[in-house]
């Protein structure tokens, strides 16, 4: 891709960032209208569970695929075409007549989901070659997180009570007709010098691991969709090494800061889509709060998140990973604890104290995520190694709503749903701080002077052996 100047690489961030935007606006809008979703269709909580996770679903088994689609076939291309879909399935979301049309078309948006956010991070990752300044950006891409972390729920509240639940949808249509009018004229095109195959066994082995163990654990108890899962899991690890070009570059993850990342990023988005999803019933169903009341309540939240993402950017920059990891995992895991073991949801004070730490935590974590995840690969395998970091995020989300539903509506069922919601969201509190946790000392361990060494060895086995091109650098 040619030198591009300063003012066209903003303009380049900025088009990305309203993919991403569009695509976090969309999760966090629709966490506030599951309420109203769950009166108007008749559905259980099992039922609001695949409202969310048909999409994140969908999105973690396509996102390697794409990514690696779009370093072969073209990044504009595929980036163009996700926006079609994406705005395309929001049209018929808002239509949907019932909850099984309702989640099939959740899974149309997230076939054009999984062309934008990896695509457009492998863009950015492209357009920013030098590492610091792509750390400031990847700061702002976390940043723009937060703003939908921020307008979601309001936007969210506002249109559920004032208009219905399915205007949520509609919000996705200028950004998404924007965002196409701007890539037609201004975003470049580039692809991997040596872009990778297709691997049909892979992908399939992909789609039943993910379906089935999220199946599983929806609708436990389900030990056959286990077995499957388990199945497809040793296929992966059996038949992706002894693929020339597989879906999956095992050898990515013998870079322990990629390996981290990895584990960091499903800890920390199963918390988010735990913490969203158990708040929103909570505040909802149990304090009787509208949606609009529900997404002030979590403004706390969402606005630290908004502050901290891009300060995060900045101090990875000019420090490394090491510290946003530590503060992150500390702050997440604190916020369950206050729930866990001090019940902060009957305490407004300590409710807002909960909310305020677990916005500090997640917007801290995102870039070292990202940055750790594209950092020191070579970039002719951008896409696929930002597709792998955005895949860990999607079965994060995917994992947490499933687990924390499940553990959710089991402590429920044997008593009112409304008198039995706090005692029995106590272990899934747990189960986020148990995440916080491990998003603490997996951060601790894959970010010093040794894990900094596998991610340079990893570099040099992974580099094409052409001597003529551009050397990768290991973010510090």
């Amino acid at each position: 891709m040619p030198e591009l100047t300063h003012r066209r690489r903003l303009l380049v961030l900025a088009i990305c960032c309203m993919s991403l935007l569009i695509v976090s606006v969309d999760n966090t809008i629709l966490n506030v209208a599951l309420p109203a979703m769950r009166k108007e269709l008749g559905a259980s909580v099992a039922g609001m569970q695949w409202t969310i996770d048909a999409y994140t679903l969908v999105l973690a088994s396509l996102l390697m695929l794409m990514g690696s689609t779009a370093d072969r076939i073209g990044r504009r291309r595929i980036f163009r075409i996700g926006l079609v879909l994406f705005t395309l399935g929001s049209v018929l979301c808002s239509l949907a007549p019932s909850l099984e049309a309702l989640v099939a078309f959740r899974m149309v948006q997230a076939v054009g989901g999984s062309m934008l956010n990896p695509v457009a991070m492998s863009i950015i990752t492209n357009t920013f070659t030098d590492p610091r300044e792509r750390a400031r950006a990847i700061g702002v891409w976390g940043g723009v997180v937060g703003i939908s972390m921020a307008a979601g729920p309001l936007v969210g509240g506002v249109l559920v009570d004032g208009v219905g639940w399915r205007s949520i949808f509609w919000v996705n249509l200028p950004v998404g007709i924007l965002a196409l009018l701007l890539t037609w004229r201004y975003l470049p095109d580039s692809r991997a010098p040596k872009p990778r195959g297709p691997d049909p066994v892979g992908q399939l082995l992909v789609i039943a691991l993910l379906g089935s163990l999220t199946y599983a654990i929806i609708e436990a108890p389900a030990p056959l969709f286990a077995v499957i899962a388990a199945v497809a899991l040793v296929g992966l690890l059996l038949y992706e090494p002894r693929r020339r070009e597989p879906l999956i570059d095992l050898r990515f993850f013998r870079s322990a800061p990629f390996s981290g990342a990895t584990v960091i990023a499903v800890c920390a988005f199963a918390s988010l889509g735990g913490f969203l999803f158990i708040n929103t019933l909570y505040l909802q169903d149990i304090r009787g709060l509208s949606a609009l009341h529900a997404g002030l309540y979590m403004l706390p939240m969402a606005a630290l998140c908004f502050v901290c993402a891009p300060l995060s950017g900045r101090l990875v920059a000019s420090r490394g990973p090491r510290l946003s990891l530590l503060i992150a995992g500390t702050a997440m895991a604190a916020s369950g604890v206050f729930f866990a073991a001090f019940r902060a949801e009957t305490s407004t004070p300590l409710m807002f104290a909960g909310y305020v730490l677990f916005g500090l935590g997640f917007g801290m974590v995102n870039a070292p995520i990202t940055n750790t995840a594209v950092s020191g690969m070579p970039r002719a395998q951008a896409g696929v190694a930002a597709a792998v970091a955005s895949t860990s995020r999607q079965i994060g989300q995917t994992l947490g709503v499933a687990v924390i539903g499940a553990v959710l509506a089991a402590g429920v069922s044997a008593t009112s749903y409304t008198a039995g919601f706090v005692a029995a969201s106590r272990p899934a509190w747990w189960v986020i701080t148990g995440c916080g946790l491990c998003v603490l000392v997996v951060g601790a361990l894959t970010s010093g002077a040794w894990a900094q060494q596998t991610a340079r060895r990893t570099a040099e086995r992974l580099q094409p052996p052409e001597r003529d091109q551009a050397p990768s650098t290991a973010s510090a």
